[in-house]
C-alpha cells in the first residue's frame, strides 16, 4: 500500500492535537508504506521538570493513541509494537496498518474528540459528574499494563491537598523549573495569568500565592480525578500510561466533558511515593486526570500543525 498525500495529512494533523509536556511534542512521526513510525525527540526533554524522561514518555503514548485511531479511522487495523528495535531506543512504537477493517463507532467518535480536546485549568461547572459516568470512564480503559483509580475526594481530599501543596511550594521556590515554565508561557499568542486559578496543578509560579491546606481541601473535593496507575515504572509503563491517559480523555470528551492533566507535583519523588502509600494505590502513579463539565470553552492558543511526513499538545 501506499498512503495518499491525504491520507499522511490527517495521520500528521491526528498526532499534532496530541497533549504533551509543556506542549513540546516531543515525538517526530515518520510514515511507511505500511504504517507509521513514532519516534522521541530526546532533544525535546526538560531537564528540569522531567529529569526522568516520564512526562515525555507519557506524552509519546498520548501521541500513539492519537496515531492508531487515525490510521483505524482510515479503515485499517492497527497493529502495534512498542519499542521494535533494539538498536533504535527512540523509535517507541511501529503502527503497521494489517488489513482493511471498518473503524468502530466508538472509534470514530474518540477519533472526532482528538479536535475538540483542550486543557481546561478553570474550575469547573457545578454541575456533578456522577459516580455512574465516572465508571464508564474507568471501563473505558482499554490499555494493557494499566489501570484507572478513582479517587474518593469526599475522603482522599485532605492527603491530595497536603501532597500537592507541598508540591507547590517546592516547584515556586526551584528557580529552574521557573526559567522552563516561563520559556513554555512565552509560546502563547495571548500571555497566561500571573495567578494560575488552579496553581496546585503544577504551573506554580515564583509569585504565587498558594491556597492555605484547607482551602486547597475545598477546591479538591469538587473535582473528580483519575489517577492512572501502571504496574512498573519502566519506559514502556510510562508510554501505556500515555496511551490510556488519552483514550480515556477522548472518551470523557463525547461525553461532554473537559479535564486537564497533572503530571508536575508526581516528578517530586516524595510526593509520588506519599500518594502511592497513603492512598494504598496498587501501582505505580503516573499521572493525574482531573474531570469536569466546563463552564466556558478555554482553548489555549498554539501554533497551527504542520501537515507532513514528520510531524510532531498539553498538559
Amino acid at each position: 500500500m501506499t498512503w495518499s498525500a491525504t491520507e499522511v495529512s490527517v495521520l500528521a494533523r491526528a498526532v499534532s492535537r496530541a497533549p504533551s509536556v509543556h506542549n513540546s511534542q516531543p515525538w517526530t512521526v515518520e510514515v511507511r508504506p505500511d504504517g507509521a513510525d513514532l519516534f522521541e525527540r530526546t532533544e525535546a526533554r526538560l531537564p528540569r521538570h522531567d529529569p526522568a524522561g516520564r512526562d515525555q514518555m507519557i506524552s509519546c503514548g498520548a501521541a500513539l493513541a492519537d496515531l492508531e485511531l487515525a490510521v483505524r479511522t482510515l479503515g485499517w487495523d492497527a497493529r502495534v509494537t512498542l519499542f521494535p528495535d533494539a538498536a533504535r531506543p527512540d523509535l517507541v512504537a511501529r503502527v503497521v496498518a494489517d488489513g482493511r477493517r471498518e473503524a468502530t463507532e466508538d472509534e470514530v467518535a474518540r477519533y472526532s474528540a482528538i479536535f475538540r480536546r483542550r486543557s481546561y485549568r478553570a474550575p469547573f461547572s457545578l454541575h456533578p459528574v456522577t459516580d455512574a459516568v465516572l465508571r464508564d470512564l474507568v471501563r473505558a480503559n482499554d490499555t494493557p499494563g494499566t489501570e484507572l483509580r478513582a479517587v474518593d475526594t469526599r475522603l482522599e481530599s485532605p492527603v491530595l491537598a497536603e501532597l500537592f501543596g507541598q508540591a507547590g511550594q517546592v516547584l515556586r521556590d526551584d528557580r529552574a523549573y521557573q526559567r522552563e515554565l516561563q520559556a513554555w508561557s512565552d509560546q502563547f499568542r495571548h500571555p497566561l495569568p500571573a495567578e494560575p486559578t488552579l496553581p496546585w496543578g503544577g504551573l506554580v509560579r515564583a509569585t504565587t500565592h498558594l491556597p492555605d491546606t484547607i482551602t486547597l481541601t475545598e477546591r479538591l473535593a469538587a473535582e473528580r480525578l483519575l489517577i492512572v496507575l501502571t504496574p512498573g515504572d519502566t519506559r514502556t509503563d510510562h508510554l501505556l500510561a500515555g496511551r490510556a491517559l488519552q483514550l480515556v480523555w477522548l472518551t470523557a470528551v463525547t461525553r461532554g466533558l473537559a479535564g486537564s492533566v497533572l503530571t508536575q507535583p508526581l516528578r517530586l519523588p516524595e510526593v509520588r511515593a506519599g500518594l502511592t502509600e497513603r492512598l494504598l494505590l496498587p501501582g505505580y502513579p503516573q499521572l493525574v486526570l482531573r474531570l469536569g463539565y466546563p463552564v466556558t470553552a478555554t482553548p489555549v492558543s498554539r501554533p497551527a500543525p504542520a501537515l507532513s511526513e514528520r510531524s510532531g499538545g498539553d498538559h
